[in-house]
């Protein structure tokens, strides 16, 4: 959505919104190249890679968009569209219990179990009832002077950017 907002900025428009306190992940494109060639270097075949990503909330990042161009556009929420999520999920809580936590990184690795039921019409398995989900609800939460940051190291922010300002002239 950050082209979008841009171009309704550049052109005075108000910025859409399906619902501000609606979060989603923060990743770059070079970040999300990174997890590819971290992923294709350390991985064995079936693994699942994810990158530990903040979020932010489309508040905070059309607030700093505003802030960056220095724009006074109004914001128009126009409400959750069907099948919109109000937050995104990255692991479930199956996906997060197998997981393997490095310190930018979960590693799913292949799950080759059978399909023995007997053990959960017995057993069970409660710490798999515990976990939580890996969403960008409850990962760390950029604020809008870290989101500031993030978006000006784009280069898509900077070249929108430079032409803005040499376009106000």
């Amino acid at each position: 959505v950050i082209p979008l907002f841009v171009n309704q900025i550049k052109t005075g428009m108000p910025l859409t919104v399906t619902d501000l306190e609606m979060t989603r992940f923060m990743m770059s494109l070079d970040e999300a190249i990174d997890l590819v060639v971290y992923a294709f270097t350390n991985s064995v075949q079936g693994d699942i890679y994810v990158k530990k990503s903040p979020a932010a909330t489309i508040e905070t990042l059309v607030e700093s968009l505003k802030v960056i161009f220095n724009a006074k556009n109004k914001i128009k929420v126009l409400g959750t569209r069907h099948g919109e999520k109000k937050h995104e999920v990255l692991l479930n809580r199956q996906e997060l219990y197998k997981s393997e936590d490095s310190s930018n990184y979960y590693r799913i690795p292949l799950d080759n179990r059978n399909l023995n039921y007997e053990n959960y019409f017995e057993k069970g398995n409660k710490p798999l009832s515990a976990e939580m989900e890996y969403t960008s609800e409850n990962t760390y939460r950029l604020n809008k002077e870290e989101m500031i940051q993030a978006l000006l190291k784009l280069d898509f922010i900077k070249s929108e950017l430079k032409e803005y300002e040499e376009w106000k002239k």
